[in-house]
């Protein structure tokens, strides 16, 4: 009986150690899983390095981005040390049309950022990312008794919001927990998921589209929002943002 026992007891430890094993090695940042891997997903991060980026209009990344402990971050406070143009947007070097992107984020006390898309890097037209790339808003949007950033006060200014767009269904977490996120657009229909909920679906380029754009801030950048190829940004905002787990995937 004690034998018996003893050999059911060390089955189950060995299948839970199995189990741990593989929860483990599906669940390690900056990583794709093989099923991933078959299914076209790429890295855009690889936790330890800017390969695969550089700063709006430069060829490489400038010193305000930093990686550490596996995460992409804009530090604030080094970019108030550093000599000036040594921050900026962060945007890849590839080109995207159709596409799924995927990342976790996490925002400081009051922070501000944004991932951006779609963007036209013709500095010569076009002096920032924002000026063509629609945006994810990244934002604190602080709590009933926690005063977030300011821009939380305003329609389709929150965390998840297509900016000053479309307003999003909120699923945001507190300030300083990672949030994962999601961009889906294929062939003009824009999906945005919020820590696993669907938060927001548009179709661009369409008239309601035009009128969105017409009322916006954007309305007199004539190149804002018409470019269905672009690169996509992490956006220096002036304030500490971590990024890690930047995957996409071609659609």
């Amino acid at each position: 009986m004690y034998q018996k026992l003893f050999w059911i007891i060390a089955l189950f430890g060995s299948f839970n150690f199995c189990f741990s094993q593989t929860k483990t090695m599906n669940t390690v940042d900056n990583t794709l899983t093989q099923t991933e891997k078959s299914n076209g997903w790429k890295l855009l991060f690889d936790g330890q390095t800017t390969n695969g980026w550089h700063s709006y209009g430069s060829k490489n990344a400038r010193k305000a981005w930093d990686v550490k402990d596996g995460a992409l971050y804009l530090d604030a406070a080094m970019k108030k040390n550093l000599a000036a143009g040594e921050g900026g947007d962060l945007v890849t070097n590839e080109v995207y049309g159709n596409f799924d992107l995927k990342l976790d984020w996490k925002i400081s006390p009051k922070g501000n950022s944004g991932v951006i898309f779609y963007i036209n890097e013709d500095t010569a037209k076009y002096h920032n990312t924002y000026n063509t790339g629609m945006e994810m808003q990244v934002l604190d949007n602080g709590t009933l008794t926690v005063l977030g950033h300011p821009d939380a006060k305003l329609y389709s200014h929150r965390a998840g919001d297509l900016y000053d767009l479309f307003a999003a269904k909120e699923a945001v977490h507190l300030q300083g927990e990672w949030n994962h996120a999601e961009i889906r657009s294929l062939n003009g229909k824009l999906d945005f998921y919020l820590n696993g909920i669907h938060t927001l679906s548009v179709n661009l380029w369409d008239d309601n589209w035009r009128q969105m754009l017409a009322i916006s801030k954007f309305k007199d950048m004539p190149g804002f929002g018409t470019f269905k190829r672009g690169k996509i940004s992490l956006q220096d905002h002036d304030e500490t943002v971590w990024f890690k787990n930047i995957k996409i995937k071609r659609l």
